[in-house]
């Protein structure tokens, strides 16, 4: 068996004990992402949160050799419900074509940062046909 693999935060983003993401075989896990710019600051508004966690995502994907299409389980954290249409709308876009990773949606009461709107953890195969 293979080493677990373990990818690192960007450099200068003050993060909680964790790894942003660890790999075991052709599996990827994901951690939770908020919606943080490059210095690490949650950005104003829920839009510009979900475009940051994408992007964030993104970049670990990128460096684990994998795209948003071998993404096998997404779950979202969102702490309005009122949220919910708007999140689908630019998941569709940002996670899309269909057919979609499965997902779960959550509204939940409090993320660790009062201001984070957003957090996503994913699963992806790494296995290459």
């Amino acid at each position: 068996m293979p080493p677990i693999q373990h990818f690192a935060p960007p450099a200068g983003i003050k993060s909680p004990p964790l790894s942003f993401a660890t790999r075991t075989g052709d599996l990827l896990f994901v951690s939770g992402i908020p919606g943080f710019d490059d210095k690490g600051a949650l950005a104003d508004g829920f839009e510009a949160q979900f475009g940051f966690v994408v992007a964030n995502i993104k970049r670990i994907l990128d460096e684990a050799g994998a795209t948003f299409r071998d993404l096998v389980k997404v779950n979202v954290l969102l702490t309005r419900a009122s949220d919910v249409a708007t999140m689908n709308v630019l998941y569709a876009s940002a996670f899309g074509p269909a057919p979609y990773p499965a997902r779960t949606t959550c509204v939940v009461q409090a993320l660790p940062d009062p201001k984070m709107l957003i957090e996503i953890e994913a699963v992806a195969s790494l296995a290459k046909a």
